[in-house]
């Protein structure tokens, strides 16, 4: 679909992608409600697969207690928890990616089929036997590179972000009854705003990391479909990439590696070529 002219808060004239609504409404004039949920049954599959992965592996494999450290005299044994913590973390997050990848792959591969029209991929079962003749058993596996990185550049920097916040900008001093009597009158009190604000922490440092590491997750979604004989994933649509680097490379020469980030008010970079929308 094209740009569209609109306007800046400065006034200015630009170009503006399509919303999500715009899509949405334009797949439901095409395909009716039911085209909102192509891909649906292999998803819910793989998250299915992934849960059940992780609790598998918490069982084989149990954590230990790990406990929280956040006094800043503490620092050097509180981060070397978190780095425990974190590589279990990681651990998991990786065997449940790999396992749950093929079922993502199809998933992807029965949404951009709105685009040419086609029916190549239906079932789960006869995905799996197109895919498997046609491309092998790496092909279950294109796009888990970039997928893998960006889980663990997300883990990493987000545990790491929040343990070092948590550990110099919180103060355990801090009581949340008035006056600092907190201390004396009730002692469970003493800590509760500082665990109010370390709840928080990590839920915020999340948002701020995965939307530094999106750019692994677009190109990770774009190698699954791209040169799988789907019209989205050949020119003019698409160019054949010949890895998740030229790829990666690609999109950054276009302005695009943040594309499809925003729901609502998409701009277009400049460079960016309308087809690959």
């Amino acid at each position: 679909m094209p740009p569209t002219l609109g306007t800046n808060v400065l006034g200015r004239k630009v170009l503006y992608l399509p919303s999500f609504f715009t899509y949405a409404k334009y797949i439901v004039q095409v395909d009716g409600k039911i085209g909102l949920f192509r891909g649906l049954s292999p998803r819910l599959m793989s998250n299915a697969l992934s849960t059940v992965t992780r609790g598998s592996m918490k069982k084989v494999f149990p954590p230990d207690e790990i406990e929280q450290v956040s006094n800043k005299d503490d620092m050097k044994t509180s981060l070397k928890k978190v780095v425990k913590e974190t590589s279990y973390e990681m651990m998991m997050q990786c065997v449940s990616r790999m396992l749950a990848h093929p079922l993502h792959v199809i998933s992807m591969r029965c949404m951009v089929q709105f685009v040419g029209r086609e029916a190549k991929y239906s079932g789960v079962l006869s995905s799996i036997g197109k895919i498997f003749k046609e491309e092998g058993l790496l092909g279950f596996f294109v796009g888990l590179v970039p997928h893998l990185l960006g889980d663990v550049v997300f883990l990493w920097g987000c545990n790491l972000l929040a343990h070092f916040i948590n550990a110099y900008l919180v103060d355990d001093s801090v009581s949340d009854t008035p006056g600092g009597l907190g201390n004396d009158q009730n002692p469970g009190s003493q800590f509760s705003q500082a665990l109010a604000v370390r709840s928080y922490t990590k839920f915020v440092m999340g948002i701020a990391v995965s939307m530094l590491t999106y750019p692994f997750l677009l190109v990770g979604d774009l190698m699954a479909v791209n040169n799988c004989g789907l019209q989205a994933g050949l020119p003019p649509y698409s160019p054949v990439f010949k890895s998740w680097i030229h790829c990666w490379k690609y999109l950054s020469v276009q302005g695009q590696l943040f594309r499809g980030s925003s729901l609502l008010f998409r701009r277009v970079s400049s460079g960016s070529c309308f087809a690959l929308e």
